[in-house]
């Protein structure tokens, strides 16, 4: 149950970094948004290791393990979030989820093949339906994103869409960004020997670093440089909140990580999408757009979420099921 929550406020964040980011993407670039909330991170993963007595196990970390969380840095936080920023920028968030909710398939698909977790019944029907509410939300907001587009749309709409998407762009970096995202809860499980919450907040803190290592790398390039030079405070000011939000997010994947196997962490994590068109509606009205099935896919997502932070064993000690119901709850796979 821990490690569904965790992962729960970690969707919840992650999508007010996402929201918070696509706000600052409107006027300023996908390079000065790596360059603000990337480095942003890790003070506060640095004060929040100290805080959760991780210090001493950035000690005790073996050189595998810190090439691990590093590798995970690089791909989820420069990789990965270039391409959701890029995408973002191209189509708007809202339109992003759906692609990155395949991710889910991969991470579950590796998780199973390479750290040999298990599938059971329940989490294959809280995966489904965790899958099913976003799609619900986010292909009714497509179809509005496609009639914002029409000729005389203006004159249906008080607030039209600001802007025009470019959808190759989009969906191509939204595609990556998903498998990206997909690929880093595999590397950090490999690098994450205990569930102590302690040593995997230290973990965080070392992806960030590694990742930060490479952000100022690429701003040595003089191009990228002067492009961060100009960058206006407006979208400065977005980009931190993007930042410190996306930490808060990562803290708590990582904690989720340790106490809860990925088949778990990773959809719950999905649930960004319905909580990003919340978030969207408050802060990017004009920029996106929205639909009445979202209150019904958040309920059919959140029930999802819910059972697949169940433990098969704790569902079997709630009372005497019928024989055919327990031999399905016993079902695992592989």
């Amino acid at each position: 149950m821990l490690g569904g929550f965790l992962a729960l406020m970690s969707a919840l964040t992650f999508a007010m970094n996402n929201a918070s980011a696509r706000r600052g993407v409107l006027t300023g670039s996908v390079l000065q948004a790596l360059a603000i909330s990337v480095p942003f991170g890790v003070p506060f993963l640095f004060l929040a290791t100290l805080l959760f007595g991780g210090y001493a196990a950035l000690t005790d970390f073996s050189f595998t393990s810190l090439l691990w969380f590093s590798a995970a840095g690089i791909v989820h936080f420069v990789m990965g979030r270039y391409c959701n920023y890029r995408g973002t920028k191209a189509i708007g968030a809202n339109l992003v989820g759906p692609l990155q909710d395949l991710n889910i398939i991969y991470s579950m698909g590796m998780a199973v093949f390479i750290l040999d977790e298990k599938i059971t019944v329940l989490k294959v029907i809280g995966f489904c339906l965790v899958m099913f509410g976003p799609l619900m939300t986010l292909r009714e907001g497509s179809k509005a994103q496609k009639a914002a587009q029409e000729p005389g749309s203006e004159d249906k709409k008080k607030s039209p869409s600001r802007f025009t998407p470019v959808y190759a762009e989009g969906y191509f970096f939204a595609l990556l960004s998903g498998l990206c995202y997909g690929t880093s809860p595999i590397l950090i499980r490999q690098g994450m020997h205990n569930s102590d919450m302690g040593a995997s907040i230290a973990g965080s803190f070392v992806s960030y670093s590694a990742a930060t290592i490479v952000v100022l790398l690429l701003l040595i390039v003089p191009g990228n440089w002067r492009n961060v030079r100009t960058m206006q405070p407006v979208a400065a000011k977005w980009f931190a909140i993007a930042g410190l939000f996306v930490a808060i997010s990562q803290m708590l994947r990582y904690m989720a990580l340790a106490v809860a196997p990925v088949t778990v962490v990773a959809p719950i994590g999905r649930l960004s999408s319905v909580f990003r068109i919340y978030f969207s509606w408050i802060l990017n009205r004009e920029h996106e757009v929205f639909s009445p099935r979202v209150i019904v896919g958040t309920f059919v997502s959140l029930l999802g979420a819910l059972i697949l932070s169940l433990d098969t064993g704790y569902v079997l000690s709630l009372q005497d099921w019928p024989p055919v119901l327990t031999t399905a709850l016993h079902w695992t796979w592989p």
